[in-house]
C-alpha cells in the first residue's frame, strides 16, 4: 500500500515541476508589456536594448492592462515597461488634470518608481470606422456620433473601464448608442470590417488604421489628453541597465513606430519588427528609415526552439501544481468521506473556488502578499482548480466501499490506519486515479492562462495571435495544449495498469 501512495505522488511529478522554483532566482532584468501589438514590439526593444548593453533582460509578453502591469512593476515581479503617460496621469496617479512630465516623475519617485523622457511618439487613443462607412454617414467627428445611436460600439475592455475611456467620453459628447460591447483589441477590427460593429477604440499609431481603410474621427473637443510612451522602472534596478533605456529617449518617432506595428503585424514575431530599430550601428537614420544603436545582427528564435520552451515550461506549471492538488486533495478527501459537516465544508470549499473564472481568481491572487505578478501566482491558481475532482473523487470511492468489507475490515482486527491504507485505499484506488486524472487534463489546458500574468507556457502564443488576429499563430500553443491532455490522458491510462489492484482491474 505505501508504493501505491508513493507513485500516486509521482503522478504530480512526471515533469520537473518541482524544480520551477529555480525560476524566482533569475537575476536578469525582467520586461513586462501589455497584450496589444506596440507593447509587444516596445518590451523587445527594450530587451535588445539590454542586451546589447551586456545586461541579461527577459521579456514576459502580454501580462495584460496597466493596473496588472503597475502591480507587477512594484511588486518587484517586473523591473520595468512600456507605458504612456496620459495612462499614468489618469489611471495611476489619479488625476484628470494635464500635467508636466517633471511632475509625474517626482509623484512617481515617491513610489520607488522612475520614468524616462518620452520616446519620441504620441499614441494616443482615437474611435475609429469604416472609411466608407463613416464617409456614406457623413461622419468625420466623435461630435458626429450623437446624429447615429444605431451605430454598434465594440470596445476594448479596458478603455471601458478607464477613468479617461469611454464612460467620461460618452458624458462629454452626449453619446447614448444603443449598443455598446467589449471586444479583444484585435478581433475588433475584423469585425469592423465585417461589419459586426461600426465604431471601436484604437491606438493612433495601430498600422491596422491604414491597412483595414479606417478613419480616425477627429477629437474635436479635444477630450483624449497626450499619451507619450515612455518606460517606467524601478528605482532599485541597476544603474547601468536604467541608463541603457534612457538611451532610447526621442528615438522612436511616430512613423517608425507605425512601420514597426506593421511589421509585427506581417510577420507575426515581435523581435523581428523590433530588430528593424537595430538596422542601423552609427544610430542614425538608414536606408529603411529606422534608427538603431544595435552592436550585433538579429537572432530569430526558431519555431521548433520556441515549441520546447513552451511545452517544458507548460509541463512545469501542470506538473507541480497537480502535485499539489494531490498532495492537499487526497488527505481532504479522506476527511470529508467521513460525512457530517466536514464533508459539507471540504468540497463546498473546492466547488466554489471551481465555480471562479481563472481570469477572476488570478486577479484575486495577484494583489496577495507572496503572489503578485509570478509563476507561483499560476502554480497556486491551477492548484486550486485542480483540488475538486481529486477531493470529491476520493471522498466518493470511499463512501462507496461497502459496509459488509468496513465489518470484515474490523473483525480482523485492523487498525483504523491499517483498514485505510490496505484495505480502503486500494479498494478507492480506482476513483482516486479518476479524478487525478481529471485534474490533470483540467491543469493542461487552463495553464494556457498563466501566459496572462508572464508566467509563460503554451498560452504565449495563443495571446499573441489573438492580439495578431493570426490564426496560425493561436494554433501553435492551442494544438501543443491538446496533444498535451490527449498524452496525459493516456498516461494515466497505462497507469491503471500500475495502481489499480488486479481484483478491481477486472
Amino acid at each position: 500500500m505505501k508504493r501505491f501512495l508513493i507513485r500516486g505522488v509521482l503522478i504530480g511529478c512526471w515533469c520537473p515541476g518541482f524544480l520551477i522554483h529555480s525560476g524566482f532566482a533569475d537575476d536578469a532584468v525582467k520586461i513586462g508589456s501589455k497584450k496589444f501589438t506596440e507593447s509587444y514590439v516596445l518590451g523587445e526593444v527594450a530587451k535588445r536594448t539590454l542586451t546589447d548593453a551586456g545586461i541579461s533582460a527577459e521579456h514576459r509578453q502580454g501580462m495584460g492592462g496597466t493596473i496588472i502591469l503597475w502591480q507587477a512593476l512594484r511588486g518587484g515581479q517586473i523591473d520595468a515597461y512600456p507605458e504612456y503617460t496620459g495612462t499614468i496621469v489618469q489611471e495611476i496617479l489619479k488625476r484628470s488634470d494635464p500635467t508636466h512630465v517633471d511632475f509625474v516623475a517626482t509623484e512617481l519617485g515617491k513610489m520607488g518608481i522612475g520614468i524616462t523622457e518620452p520616446l519620441g511618439f504620441n499614441n494616443t487613443y482615437a474611435l475609429v470606422m469604416l472609411r466608407t462607412r463613416a464617409k456614406a454617414l457623413g461622419i468625420r467627428s466623435i461630435s458626429d456620433l450623437q446624429k447615429h445611436p444605431e451605430l454598434k460600439f465594440g470596445l476594448t475592455h479596458e478603455f471601458l473601464d478607464r477613468q479617461d475611456g469611454w464612460s467620461p467620453l460618452a458624458q462629454a459628447y452626449r453619446l447614448s448608442p444603443q449598443n455598446v460591447t467589449g471586444i479583444e483589441h484585435s478581433l475588433g477590427y475584423d469585425a469592423l470590417r465585417s461589419g459586426q460593429i461600426d465604431v471601436k477604440d484604437a491606438y493612433s499609431t495601430d498600422a491596422k488604421i491604414a491597412e483595414y481603410e479606417l478613419t480616425v474621427l477627429e477629437d474635436d473637443q479635444r477630450f483624449f489628453p497626450r499619451y507619450d510612451a515612455v518606460f517606467l522602472y524601478r528605482l532599485s534596478m541597476n544603474e547601468k541597465a536604467i541608463g541603457a533605456l534612457r538611451g532610447l529617449e526621442g528615438k522612436i518617432d511616430e512613423a517608425t513606430m507605425i512601420r514597426l506595428n506593421a511589421e509585427a503585424d506581417r510577420t507575426k514575431d515581435y523581435a523581428q519588427a523590433a530588430n528593424l530599430f537595430f538596422v542601423s550601428s552609427s544610430g542614425s537614420k538608414n536606408s529603411t528609415g529606422f534608427i538603431g544603436q544595435v552592436s550585433r545582427p538579429y537572432f530569430r528564435e526558431g519555431f521548433w526552439h520556441k515549441l520546447e520552451r513552451w511545452t517544458v515550461r507548460h509541463l512545469e506549471l501542470a506538473g507541480f501544481s497537480l502535485l499539489l492538488s494531490i498532495l492537499f486533495g487526497v488527505p481532504l478527501g479522506i476527511w470529508a468521506s467521513r460525512g457530517g459537516a466536514i464533508n459539507h465544508v471540504i468540497l463546498g470549499f473546492a466547488s466554489v473556488v471551481q465555480t471562479i473564472p481563472a481570469l477572476a481568481l488570478l486577479a484575486l491572487l495577484v494583489p496577495l502578499p507572496f503572489f503578485g505578478i509570478s509563476v507561483r501566482t499560476a502554480i497556486a491558481a491551477l492548484f486550486l482548480y485542480g483540488l475538486l475532482p481529486i477531493v470529491r473523487n476520493t471522498a466518493t470511492g470511499l463512501q462507496d466501499i461497502p459496509r459488509t468489507l468496513r465489518e470484515s475490515a474490523i473483525a480482523l482486527g485492523l487498525s483504523a490506519r491499517a483498514q485505510l491504507w490496505q484495505i480502503y485505499l486500494p479498494m478507492a484506488s480506482r476513483s482516486i486515479l479518476a479524478g487525478i486524472k481529471t485534474s490533470a487534463v483540467i491543469n493542461i489546458g487552463t495553464a494556457t492562462l498563466a501566459a496572462l500574468i508572464g508566467a509563460g507556457g503554451l498560452g504565449e502564443p495563443i495571446l499573441s495571435g489573438l492580439d495578431l488576429n493570426d490564426h496560425a499563430t493561436i494554433l501553435q500553443g492551442a494544438v501543443p495544449a491538446a496533444i498535451l491532455a490527449l498524452l496525459v490522458q493516456w498516461f494515466f491510462d497505462l497507469l491503471d495498469f500500475v495502481l489499480i489492484p488486479k481484483g478491481l482491474r477486472l
